[in-house]
């Protein structure tokens, strides 16, 4: 009698596993080169539900709407108290007769920044590196919005008029424009516009950040 083994050829299973994360590594990376690149349209829609979150792509124009709309951007205010006198008086003859005078107590301030509605689309430059994206803006240049005195703490201290005249109505108006001058002057000399553009740069680099950009210039 005779008796016949057959032997069939084993496979191991190291060789299968082995397969199977290959195909898997395979599979992760082509996903992420997908998703990596996927920025808009459907690519980038579908790259959103395999992800589960929204992929925050912030084109040029965008980022320049973003920022025109900030409009004036106000980032400093500079105070004053002052004293400042008003004359009307006649340099040909004394101010007891034909004089008119007033001392002003000033409080006022002015307010500088940063019109950002100037801004062009020129002025921004976006480059993008793969994951890392990088912003660069070119500020308009800062300037005085305004200044402005506060009534309730500006006041007429004193005022002296001559025997021969009758007092000027108009020389309180005449004396707070005078202070608005000087306000003004004192607050350029102090280096407000300086300031105001170093304020906005740092308001609009923490912005910038916000949107994504992982490098920020702005100057």
């Amino acid at each position: 009698m005779s008796e016949y083994t057959s032997y069939r050829g084993e496979r191991r299973p190291g060789g299968a596993l082995a397969g199977i994360v290959l195909a898997v590594i395979i599979g992760a990376v082509a996903l992420g080169v997908f998703v990596h690149h996927a920025r808009s349209g459907f690519a980038g829609k579908l790259a959103s539900l395999i992800t589960g979150r929204q992929l925050n792509v912030i084109s040029a124009p965008t980022v320049v709407d973003r920022i025109q709309a900030l409009n004036r951007l106000e980032t400093v205010v500079y105070s004053l108290d002052t004293v400042v006198e008003g004359d009307a008086s006649f340099p040909l003859l004394p101010d007891a007769l034909t004089g008119d005078k007033l001392l002003l107590i000033v409080h006022g301030q002015t307010i500088a920044g940063v019109d950002l509605s100037k801004l062009k689309p020129e002025d921004l430059q976006i480059t993008d590196n793969g994951s890392a994206r990088s912003v660069q803006v070119t500020l308009p240049a800062s300037e005085i919005f305004v200044t402005t005195l506060d009534n309730a703490h500006t006041r007429v201290y004193q005022r002296t008029t001559g025997l021969f005249v009758h007092a000027d109505p108009n020389l309180e108006s005449v004396a707070r424009q005078k202070a608005q001058t000087q306000l003004q002057e004192a607050a350029l000399q102090d280096g407000i516009l300086d300031a105001a553009r170093k304020n906005a740069r740092a308001q609009l680099t923490t912005l910038l950040q916000g949107l994504g950009f992982s490098k920020v210039d702005v100057k």
